[in-house]
């Protein structure tokens, strides 16, 4: 497994799914966790450990309100940790439109970082994923770079159907 995505919530995962998505399309593994932070923080820090052993790559974590499990991930791993700040929809909770988990995983104190997408940018947090696994893995890289130019040529093709004559 290259990839360990992990968030906190059902109500997490129709955004998180979006990873697994673009994963597959580069053909990386990855394993999915459902562990909350404020909760479950022992057994989450077993699936760390577990995912250490495994040799995971790169951590994707999604969160929404105060956001503490890519923030508590990252402390407890070295392993590059991506926060993907979710807009939580209930009202039990208030609404800050993800503003709020934003905030709590952009701000990390030193020493402690966690790269950060926008608010349900799960699909960037993916990609972001793919561009340090390209580092290392000359297929993924490939894959990746064909991709840039598929939507590079893609967008030039639309660019040129509405210029105007």
């Amino acid at each position: 497994m290259k990839v360990a995505i992990f968030f906190g919530s059902i109500s997490d995962k129709s955004i998180m799914k979006i990873i697994a998505e673009v994963l597959k399309k580069f053909n990386v593994s990855y394993k999915s966790y459902l562990i909350s932070a404020h909760r479950l923080p022992d057994i989450l820090s077993n699936a760390i450990k577990e995912i250490e052993s495994e040799g995971t790559d790169v951590i994707i974590a999604g969160a929404g309100l105060s956001a503490h499990l890519p923030g508590f991930i990252s402390s407890k791993t070295i392993l590059p940790v991506i926060g993907v700040p979710i807009h939580c929809n209930n009202n039990n909770y208030g609404s800050l439109g993800g503003i709020d988990a934003l905030f709590s995983i952009v701000q990390m104190p030193k020493d402690v970082p966690v790269a950060t997408v926008g608010i349900n940018n799960s699909y960037n947090a993916a990609l972001l994923a793919i561009h340090i696994l390209a580092i290392k893995y000359k297929n993924i890289r490939e894959l990746l770079i064909k991709f840039r130019i598929d939507k590079k040529d893609k967008l030039t093709s639309e660019i040129k159907q509405h210029l105007l004559s």
